[in-house]
């Protein structure tokens, strides 16, 4: 396997080093906790040897996997990538476990795909969305002035699109024009994650232009 390598300063830079760093945190949280790593395995579903790479920072971690971590943990997920972050450099590489989800609400978290300014012309992004909406209120729905594509990569989301409702599961897609009212939610118990690539709107492009 080929593994993209970097040198910032004295110290050569992988994902690895940022997946050391949330492992390390992650076992210090639970050697706070008092958990041993077989109690921490019981807790999270995960096996004890994985667990034992991971703090170690030899094996990487899905997201939704992090996130069993954090609640048996009982601290934010994004908290665990705090100190995780990789060094600014030059690599126009995204690796997977740079991603780092930005907190929007507490059930709902975005990561960036992309090391471009967010005012580019195309942004990419990871939305997941944290289980249980009361599904009593529709959340506010909203009409920004990118155009998007979405496409369900994990779990099931309610879409609210103007006046309309639609549950969207695994390999489902739909494009969103700019400016229609849309917001999204989750009603299950599971988390929920999509890709969603969003497009400037031709006249905001121009408008940011003048």
């Amino acid at each position: 396997m080929i593994e993209s390598r970097i040198i910032t300063g004295n110290r050569e830079v992988t994902p690895m080093n940022a997946n050391a760093a949330i492992g390390a945190k992650v076992k210090e949280l639970r050697i706070k906790k008092k958990f041993t790593l077989k109690q921490l395995s019981m807790a999270c579903g995960l096996s004890i040897g994985f667990l034992s790479q991971f703090e170690r920072g030899i094996s990487s971690i899905a997201l939704d996997s992090l996130e069993k971590l954090a609640d048996v943990l009982e601290v934010p997920l994004a908290f665990l990538f705090e100190d995780g972050q990789m060094p600014k450099n030059q690599d126009p590489v995204v690796h997977g476990i740079e991603l780092q989800p930005n907190a929007v609400s507490d059930k709902f978290y975005q990561c960036k795909l992309t090391k471009q300014n967010v005012n580019e012309a195309m942004l990419p992004q990871i939305i997941i969305l944290m289980p249980y909406a009361d599904g009593k209120h529709a959340p506010e729905i909203y009409s920004p002035e990118r155009e998007k594509f979405i496409y369900v990569l994990e779990g099931v989301a309610t879409l609210f699109l103007e006046d309309k409702q639609y549950v969207l599961y695994p390999g489902d897609s739909i494009q969103i024009h700019a400016y229609q009212q849309h917001n999204w939610e989750n009603r299950t118990p599971r988390i929920a994650r999509f890709l969603v690539i969003s497009t400037l709107h031709a006249s905001s492009d121009t408008n940011e232009q003048n």
